[in-house]
């Protein structure tokens, strides 16, 4: 059984450390309730399929600390080349897909091929050297130091409970002030 996307974020925000977290579509309505700090980019609006992108580019162009990008599964799938460019493009980098076979943020549509891709055996077919898969909260937890020891590119598919109904998010602050803190943060 998928487990709550809550569940699934607290467990990234107890192990980010100091690294860059870009939150986009369905994790934007929890990650600020659960981590405020400049090093947190929140992606919003039109983000569908680019924040995994941005996060991957801010991890090439700074490796450290490090950068998680946190994406659905139908953003992953309006940029799957991306999978390939991150796995050529080795950066200390994670992406964590937070699959809830939905597109949550625009009406709860079912997202194509649910149920039946197999995003880590995309993820290793492209060639990303770690690559795991949860739909359990207390596994994921456990195994959570594992997965943010060392450095990346890392590509973690968790199954996340879908929820119908759900207002388009909106950013904690507008996008000029995130960009002036994270900036401030990349400048030292």
């Amino acid at each position: 059984m998928p487990m709550p996307l809550r569940d699934a974020l607290e467990v990234v925000a107890a192990h980010r450390g100091e690294r860059i977290v870009i939150p986009t579509m369905a994790s934007v309505h929890i990650w600020p309730s659960l981590s405020d700090t400049p090093r947190d980019f929140t992606y919003m609006p039109s983000s569908m399929g680019q924040g995994h992108a941005m996060g991957l580019g801010l991890a090439l162009a700074r490796p450290d600390p490090g950068v998680i990008a946190l994406c659905g599964d139908g953003s992953l799938l309006m940029n799957l080349g991306s999978l390939v460019t991150i796995a050529q493009h080795p950066a200390n980098f994670w992406l964590i897909l937070l699959d809830n076979g939905l597109y949550e943020v625009t009406g709860g549509q079912r997202v194509a091929g649910s149920g039946r891709t197999d995003y880590a055996g995309l993820a290793t077919a492209a060639g990303i050297p770690r690559v795991y898969t949860f739909d359990d909260a207390a596994k994921w937890r456990s195994a959570a130091p594992q997965v943010f020891a060392g450095k990346g590119s890392v590509f973690v598919w968790l199954k996340t409970e879908g929820r119908t109904g759900q207002k388009t998010p909106t950013p904690p602050r507008p996008m000029a002030e995130q960009i002036t803190r994270l900036r401030a943060v990349l400048n030292g």
